[in-house]
């Protein structure tokens, strides 16, 4: 077992030592030893060395809990789940701990740097119900973003175009003619001088989608990494959080049928 980990093994990778500290494990918790003879169609499952994360500034504020569903307001900069560079910085790490929740699961996406309303399933069992209200766009979200503000800008507008985005590349692009796929309705909820807090509310769910969006009308949002240039900001830059909140969440509960609201209490800016 042993010779065979290590001719596949990643170089650099230490598969001995690990073998020795135990860190390679069966499915049932038992470890793998070096003399274990190779079993066809079997996992083995390690515990890969982590670099040391920084912490997150902000609290997750709980704004719901009960048997089925966990809605927390999430801080920007914080992952939802755990991926890449950020695990032990993610939603779903820190409250499978904080709550003694270890099935704990989200039912959408937030991205890591925009704040706001995130609902969760407490079960396995729970995530089938609620994740088909997604999937079937049977959800009402709100986000308020803060942007420029353009006196020759007509409010309020429906937005609606192809969004692509190619794997690896780090924006999302409009094609121009392609059929939509991306609608969000744009309306204007406060003005701050130069600025504006805007309302919108999506239709489809596309990967940037309100930011492109914002973008695409010439009024990007505030603090935007990616939206019109991306910038050299280093992952544990928590100085600029995008202006961009997640603000409100409304379903019909398919469990009891009851309607349900969830609002964030954050507010813009973002500190």
């Amino acid at each position: 077992m042993g010779s065979w980990l290590k001719d596949t093994s990643p170089e650099g990778v230490d598969v001995d030592g690990m073998l020795a500290d135990a860190r390679f494990v069966y499915e049932d918790g038992t470890a793998v030893r070096p003399d274990d003879a190779y079993r066809p169609h079997t996992f083995v499952w390690f515990h890969r060395d982590l670099r040391e994360e920084a912490v997150v500034p902000g609290e997750i504020t709980v704004l719901h809990r009960d048997e089925r569903l966990v809605v927390v307001d999430k801080p920007p900069f914080l992952s939802t789940i755990p991926r890449g560079r950020h695990v032990m910085q993610s939603v779903v790490v820190r409250l499978r701990d904080e709550l003694g929740l270890p099935e704990l699961s989200p039912l959408h996406r937030l991205d890591r740097v925009t704040s706001g309303v995130l609902v969760l399933a407490t079960q396995r069992r729970w995530r089938g119900p609620y994740q088909s209200l997604f999937e079937q766009r049977r959800v009402r979200k709100t986000y308020l973003a803060l942007a420029p503000w353009r006196d020759d800008l007509s409010l309020p507008v429906t937005v609606g175009n192809h969004i692509a985005k190619t794997r690896g590349v780090w924006q999302a692009r409009v094609v121009r003619g392609a059929p939509v796929n991306a609608v969000t309705d744009i309306e204007v909820e406060t003005r701050l001088g130069d600025l504006a807090v805007y309302r919108l509310t999506p239709h489809t769910g596309r990967t940037h989608q309100l930011r492109l969006h914002l973008h695409d009308l010439g009024i990007p949002i505030v603090d935007d990494p990616l939206y019109p240039e991306v910038l050299d900001v280093s992952v544990d830059d928590f100085s600029r959080p995008l202006q961009l909140l997640a603000h409100t969440l409304e379903i019909v509960d398919p469990v009891d049928g009851r309607p349900r609201r969830f609002v964030s209490e954050r507010c813009l800016p973002i500190r």
